[in-house]
């Protein structure tokens, strides 16, 4: 088992951060992986829902991006990333994961 670190970032799609974080990850930090959720309802300390109906065109719903690697790296992304998401919006715990 390999000890890692796994962190969750909660967003709205309409925040303009989004891309920018996905091509931090991606391109500059290189996490060993992300996905990222998309949620159908959701509401933050704001208290505004988020929600989808049938007849909804808007693209505000909640997304979670979430990713680890290595602790030490994910001190350095943490870092990087509290420039550029809101306050309270990210968590991260430790974990493991079964490599070979």
């Amino acid at each position: 088992m390999k000890q890692i670190t796994m962190v969750r970032i909660y967003l709205t799609e309409a925040e303009e951060c989004l891309k920018t974080l996905l091509n931090y990850l991606h391109d500059d930090s290189h996490v060993c992986g992300v996905t990222v959720l998309r949620g159908i309802s959701g509401f933050g300390q704001s208290g505004k829902m988020h929600t989808a109906h049938l007849v909804d065109l808007s693209l505000d719903m909640p997304v979670i991006i979430e990713f680890f690697d290595t602790p030490e790296k994910i001190t350095s992304v943490l870092s990087h990333l509290k420039h550029l998401v809101k306050p309270n919006h990210i968590v991260f715990w430790s974990a493991s994961i079964i490599d070979n």
